[in-house]
């Protein structure tokens, strides 16, 4: 079954090809014979109920710095497409908010993956707090009061903007650390939303492990342990991807969760876990494939198109 497939991201010359999560779709849906199309966020337009998008037909190719040919520009009707692939990468800001309004307007016609509605009502640090008794303890707020109490209470902290990502702007205040005040000052400053504070977990040591879910099901894992002197494991701050494999209280996490996310359309979904506790569900942009596929000698890519097809085939029954 031949698809059109437009996919929203950013721009494709920039990316990693040995990383990205979106050029391992990209490739596995040409294989299919998908007809792709690529455009982004800001070539969007709705005219009164029409959703238009400045879209060019995309080829692909795993050659790096040859990785992919775009043709000319047309103006395309996002509703005549099959599937929207929504894969651009956070920061959750308003021009991401309004992202998914405008694409609201193809729905059901135009599957989109994952459903706007829900990654607009799921942002990654917001979205975990439904499932309170999996992760650790934590606070959002503004005021500083409450940021100090929970400091007395817990002592080693996590402190973080609410819709930052690829671990910019995170901090590990330890016990005897003298710059809260001045974080929360710096924050007031930075941004409107309230401050996310987390219990500190000193088994992200040995790793914080981003999971994939599938149209809510759990199909592999990769630990990201952090560089000698830093608190983060995200890739983008230096953590170093290794293979994993669940752990039972992981895949309880898994089981609770599983369920929620199939009911919301979020078919491909990350999440990460340390140790005991999920910290965040990521619906926006999930990344991690290609690591896990390196490292299991699998291809997640074929498992969320069989899972596109699937959803496609349904909703046009």
């Amino acid at each position: 079954m031949a698809l059109t497939v437009a996919i929203q991201m950013d721009p494709i010359e920039r990316i990693d090809i040995a990383g990205d999560s979106t050029f391992a779709l990209a490739l596995e849906g040409q294989a299919r014979g998908h007809r792709l199309l690529y455009y982004g966020p800001r070539d969007l337009a709705l005219r009164d109920t029409k959703l238009m998008a400045r879209v060019r037909p995309l080829e692909v190719r795993n050659e790096r710095g040859n990785h992919f040919t775009l043709r000319d520009p047309i103006r395309y009707d996002l509703s005549e497409a099959d599937v929207v692939l929504m894969r651009q990468d956070p920061p959750f800001d308003m021009a991401y908010i309004t992202a998914t309004h405008l694409l609201e307007h193809v729905q059901p016609t135009t599957l989109v993956v994952n459903d706007p509605v829900h990654v607009r009502n799921a942002p990654e640090k917001l979205y975990v707090t439904h499932f309170h008794e999996l992760m650790p303890p934590t606070l959002i707020a503004s005021d500083p009061q409450q940021i100090r109490s929970f400091r007395d209470e817990h002592k080693d902290i996590i402190v973080k903007p609410l819709f930052g990502n690829g671990g910019a702007g995170v901090f590990h205040i330890a016990p005897g650390d003298e710059n809260l005040n001045a974080l929360i000052e710096l924050f007031t400053q930075l941004y409107r939303e309230p401050i996310i504070v987390q219990r500190y977990l000193p088994e992200v040591r040995q790793g914080d492990k981003r999971i994939i879910l599938i149209d809510g099901e759990a199909v592999g894992a990769i630990n990201r342990i952090p560089p000698k002197g830093e608190a983060r494991s995200n890739m983008h701050a230096g953590g170093r991807p290794v293979p994993a494999k669940l752990t039972n209280r992981e895949r309880d996490i898994c089981t609770a969760i599983g369920p929620a996310l199939k009911e919301k359309g979020l078919l491909f979904v990350g999440i990460d876990v340390i140790g005991d506790y999920m910290t965040e569900i990521n619906v926006t942009s999930p990344t991690g494939l290609q690591e896990i596929n390196r490292f299991d000698g699998v291809r997640l890519e074929r498992r969320i198109w069989d899972a596109i097809e699937a959803r496609r085939a349904e909703q046009r029954t």
